[in-house]
């Protein structure tokens, strides 16, 4: 249930994560000297330990917060500018993280606060860019040997692509369906690049013009070596559904080169914490809770303005969405209904926000505190931390196969292929996850793994290695969906990682053991665990 909850979830902030925002204009070099400026700002480095994803990002009320963002994603905000188009710069750009909260003018917009921040990141981190262009891996959309298999739109309803409902069958690979209507190329393009995994920027190289109807269905990436012969992949889905090409290229691209960068940002003025307005309110401004009809399929939606939509959840699946809990493990003394006791949960936020009605107008951290307070006032909830022993991996070094890394490379990992251009995926769809590390310690990879294999581990790792160099790796295996076995440590001797799969996939355990010949284990630490006190099974009236 905990893996269910986890994917819709992320459809929740995939909508956000997706969200379109105007294009950047390329040129040489780029000035700060005549942009408008925040009236006051509050800059420092964030908490060790905390989320390793960057939020916020909103402007609400006069108030713009950024939490836990490495340089790159504030360049990345700043300038519009895709990540793996920020280019250059010291080892820790994609490391270091820093939390910003300002106060923008009655007046500023989405836009002019996008300016700010350049102001503000040159002001107080003295960050100097150019931008460039240089050729990057992209997928290519071009027209098929046909004609388009694309019906000319009505002109009638809201534009959009929209994932329609599927119902689980077992034993059988889903296939998402998604379908858009009086939808663009142009517009396509963001959602194409999701369905492709969103590792490439899609470009448009079919001139085709106006708006269209179509759908598409393709079996998921991680999916496709479970699927067998009724795989789709995404390539045979835009070629036998859209009549339309897509394949893999080099294109020249805008780039943004970062020249030179302060690690430490420069104090903050005196006095600053006292002008800065204060925090959006934390609850909602109308909510509306009833119990879900039988058989309604569960389905999570957030829509930028505020409004928040989920259908048939399980009450434990709110509270570890609004917790932002991903194991069952840090979840204690919860009832056995919790599991089977459904509701539709309809809420509103205010908003004040200031730029177009379509702009993201609620973050995902204030929407969690927002849950938390309905659930607690709802059902007369009451919680609290407390530190349990769990089970958690650990790290140690048994014969390390490690390359030590070259000290000019910014420090981090991403998904994909490295400079070699080997991606094992292709020869081997079961093994559908391949991480690039570069200039990367254990004791970094150890406190990044949560979240860059999140299936897998749902607790910072211990780095027992003893190991203090920087490193240069990858690692491929398969996504926890497809392992027969099961999760990690369900079918597994002591250590707690899987024995060989019988579909030929390979657990992240085993692929640290073979492919860096360290040892990742389970055992019981002791970590936070959100404690249920007491909980109403019905909730109060509406």
């Amino acid at each position: 249930m905990m893996r269910c909850i986890a994917a819709i979830s992320f459809t929740l902030l995939s909508g956000i994560a997706y969200a379109q925002t105007p294009g950047q204009t390329s040129g040489p070099s780029i000035s700060a000297a005549a942009l408008p400026t925040f009236e006051a700002a509050d800059v420092h480095p964030s908490a060790h330990g905390a989320n390793l994803y960057m939020s916020g990002g909103v402007l609400r009320g006069g108030r713009y917060d950024i939490r836990n963002a490495t340089m790159v994603d504030l360049v990345q905000t700043a300038y519009t500018m895709d990540a793996d188009k920020v280019l250059g710069g010291p080892s820790w750009l994609e490391l270091d993280r820093f939390d910003i909260v300002a106060k923008a003018p009655p007046t500023a917009t989405q836009d002019t606060v996008k300016l700010m921040l350049q102001a503000l990141l040159a002001d107080r981190f003295k960050l100097v860019v150019h931008t460039d262009s240089k050729p990057l891996p992209v997928l290519a959309l071009s027209l098929g040997k046909g004609k388009p298999k694309l019906k000319e739109a009505s002109g009638s309803g809201a534009p959009g692509c929209q994932g329609q409902p599927q119902t689980p069958q077992p034993g059988v690979i889903p296939k998402p369906v998604v379908v858009c209507r009086n939808v663009t190329m142009e517009a396509f393009l963001p959602m194409l690049r999701n369905i492709a995994g969103g590792n490439k920027p899609v470009v448009d190289q079919t001139g085709i013009k106006g708006s269209w109807d179509f759908e598409i269905t393709w079996t998921p990436q991680q999916l496709l070596g479970l699927a067998g012969a009724d795989g789709v992949s995404v390539f045979d889905a835009v070629d036998r559904q859209l009549g339309l090409k897509l394949e893999e290229q080099k294109a020249p691209m805008p780039v943004i080169y970062v020249d030179s960068v302060n690690q430490k940002p420069a104090p903050n003025p005196p006095g600053v914490s006292t002008s800065l307005p204060p925090p959006a309110p934390s609850e909602f401004e109308v909510a509306d809770i009833k119990p879900s009809k039988p058989d309604q399929q569960t389905i999570g939606r957030l829509q930028p303005g505020g409004r928040l939509d989920l259908q048939s959840y399980p009450l434990k699946g709110l509270i570890t969405l609004a917790w932002n809990i991903n194991s069952d493990d840090l979840l204690a003394d919860t009832p056995k209904w919790m599991d089977s006791a459904k509701f539709d949960v309809i809420a509103k936020a205010s908003t004040s926000t200031n730029g177009p009605s379509d702009a993201p107008q609620i973050d995902i951290d204030d929407l969690r505190v927002m849950l938390q307070a309905l659930l607690k006032d709802r059902f007369k909830m009451k919680v609290h931390m407390e530190d349990r022993p769990v089970p958690a991996y650990v790290l140690t070094a048994v014969k390390p196969k490690l390359q030590k890394a070259d000290p000019s490379r910014r420090t981090g990992c991403k998904e994909g292929p490295g400079d070699d251009g080997k991606d094992p995926r292709i020869a081997n769809p079961i093994l559908s996850r391949l991480l690039t590390c570069h200039n990367m310690n254990i004791a970094q990879l150890s406190e990044q793994l949560q979240y860059l294999a999140n299936g897998y581990v749902h607790t910072p790792v211990l780095d027992s290695t003893g190991l203090t160099d920087a490193y240069d790796f990858t690692l491929s295996f398969s996504a926890i969906g497809v392992l027969q076995n099961g999760l990690p440590g369900q079918q597994a001797g002591a250590g707690g990682t899987n024995a060989s799969d019988p579909n030929g996939g390979i657990s992240l355990p085993d692929a640290v053991s073979k492919q860096l010949g360290l040892k990742m284990e389970l055992q019981k630490r002791a970590m936070p665990v959100l404690v249920i006190d007491h909980v109403e099974e019905k909730p109060t009236d509406n």
